[in-house]
């Protein structure tokens, strides 16, 4: 009879190995099998000593200014530190290195600055006058744009009268011609005071809004102008077919009781028959022949 042969069990090392090599792997959320971090494995690396600062003379005239900085800064982090003591704006100024002007983004190492190296400070004029016409450029939008938000407010008050009015109209009531065209009037100023400023981009697109509104609320109103004046054409004929009724009624009237009134005696027959009655009776004598 043959025996089968029964599995050895495996070693403690074995199943040690396994169970850490098992501990060292985990399932992420979406199935797949990674490696686990380990936390501490930052704490054993290696550190690194900070960089140290190198020294660079800056020629500026005739003076001569040391300025400490990390060897990985740019140009441009140079200016903003040379700006603070010279004061001179970091877009006007010009660094030269080695016979080169060097752009505000080169970093100082890759173009060869070391500790001590001299570099040669110009005012850039040409960029200064660009910065300027740009500054003056800005300021001259900014106050476009101010004037052009104060022109829409008022706007925006006339525009509550506008709608006043149109209500007005719109149940009958009498609008004077007066207030119509004041109305107007201003908002006609209103409308030469945008003509008046020269903007451009986004401000432009604000003042030809406004432009639009006010030429609307014009047209708006010179629609209520003429329908007003329709209306009270429309009331006025109205007054006078009213008063033409009016007196042909009365003279219907009139005509109906002279008809059924008895008539009155007038002035002429009055006075005749008074004269005849006060006549003197006439006296006739008879004789008998």
């Amino acid at each position: 009879m043959l025996r089968s042969k029964s599995s050895k069990p495996s070693s403690p090392a074995i199943a040690g190995d396994t169970a850490k090599a098992v501990d060292e792997w985990e399932v992420r959320p979406g199935g797949m099998l990674v490696q686990k971090r380990n936390p501490n494995a930052d704490a054993g690396a290696v550190a690194f000593p900070p960089i140290p600062n190198i020294r660079v003379r800056v020629k500026h005239g005739s003076a001569y200014l040391d300025v400490y900085l990390s060897p990985q800064s740019t140009f441009g982090e140079l200016k903003k530190l040379l700006s603070e003591r010279t004061g001179l704006h970091p877009l006007d100024q010009k660094l030269v290195y080695k016979g080169k002007d060097r752009d505000s983004s080169a970093y100082l190492d890759i173009a060869g600055v070391k500790d001590r190296s001299k570099i040669v400070l110009l005012e850039d004029s040409t960029a200064q006058a660009k910065r300027v016409l740009e500054m003056r450029r800005s300021a001259k939008m900014e106050k476009a744009a101010k004037s052009i938000s104060q022109i829409s407010v008022e706007v925006d008050k006339l525009a509550l009268q506008v709608s006043a009015l149109d209500a007005a109209v719109s149940k009958g009531v009498k609008v004077g011609e007066n207030d119509v065209l004041n109305l107007i009037e201003l908002l006609m100023t209103q409308l030469i005071k945008l003509d008046g400023i020269a903007v451009d981009g986004e401000a432009k697109q604000q003042r030809g809004m406004q432009v639009r509104r006010v030429q609307k609320y014009v047209e708006r109103l010179d629609v209520l102008k003429i329908k007003s004046n329709a209306e009270q054409q429309k009331k006025q004929q109205q007054q006078q077919q009213q008063l033409q009724i009016q007196k042909q009624q009365a003279t219907t009237l009139d005509f109906f009781d002279s008809l059924f009134s008895p008539p009155t005696p007038t002035a002429s027959t009055v006075t005749t028959v008074s004269s005849a009655s006060s006549a003197p009776t006439p006296r006739f004598d008879w004789e008998i022949f």
